[in-house]
């Protein structure tokens, strides 16, 4: 009988509170940590009705109130094909970077707009393109687990037993990866679903195995799929693809 993949568990809980008031806004949605710091500056934030200082402490139960001057940011969403040799941060001279190459797009786009999370040089598919900084976290955050998956390509024949020990979890220097989900669709290309990102996670436990990676493609992000999307291309995410993912997220 064939041995049936694991679920990628769901993270532990944690206690929440008291946490830091910019960590809360950033939770409820207000703004990032860093424009919460800046509603706190502006002493537009109070707690139990008293003014919120930098590094103020909500406790269960607190009342906060956020009082808003001007008309709340618009945020967009998209999905982008990023192709290998394009740089997802900090690009050098003469290096073609994310947002330079996402912009080629026919429609307008928020000059604001940043890639989240990374994806190497030399891999290539989807990513999140928003200018949305709540859900950096939210999104990042080993706390949280949201399945990110992957078309890889090897240069050596996969082992009969690649499946199950990659599945299991792979030591990678000193960390264990948690399990995932692995299905082998040749002799040389799996498909994996992983539900954290550590650094070159997948070509260093592709290593750990024995072998070395072709290519690798990231096709799923949670909800977000790459389908047919084109190379270098970008599409905006909006209604019930966009509102489920927002949701996911908590926001």
């Amino acid at each position: 009988m064939q041995k049936r993949a694991p679920k990628i568990p769901l993270p532990t809980p944690k206690p929440d509170y008291p946490m830091r008031i910019n960590r809360f806004l950033a939770l409820k949605g207000y703004a990032t940590r860093r424009g919460a710091d800046e509603l706190v500056e502006k002493h537009k934030v109070l707690i139990n009705g008293e003014l919120a200082v930098l590094g103020s402490k909500v406790h269960q139960g607190d009342e906060v109130e956020v009082r808003r001057t001007q008309k709340p940011k618009e945020y967009a969403y998209y999905a982008y094909n990023k192709p290998k040799g394009v740089i997802t941060h900090s690009p050098q001279r003469g290096e073609k970077d994310v947002r330079t190459d996402a912009k080629h797009a026919k429609y307008s786009m928020p000059k604001d707009i940043f890639p989240v999370g990374r994806l190497d040089k030399e891999s290539h598919g989807l990513m999140i393109l928003t200018n949305d900084g709540r859900i950096t976290d939210r999104l990042l955050n080993p706390d949280y687990v949201h399945e990110k998956e992957y078309i890889v390509k090897t240069t050596q024949k996969l082992r009969e037993s690649f499946r199950e020990y990659m599945e299991a979890g792979v030591k990678i220097e000193e960390y264990v990866t948690k399990p995932c989900v692995v299905r082998v669709m040749g002799a040389l290309t799996f498909r994996i679903t992983l539900g954290e990102g550590k650094k070159h996670q997948i070509r260093r436990m592709v290593v750990a195995m024995h072998n070395e990676v072709a290519d690798i493609e990231r096709v799923r992000v949670m909800n977000i799929t790459l389908g047919k999307l084109p190379l270098g291309s970008t599409r905006p995410l909006t209604g019930t693809e966009l509102e489920t993912f927002l949701k996911s997220l908590g926001l």
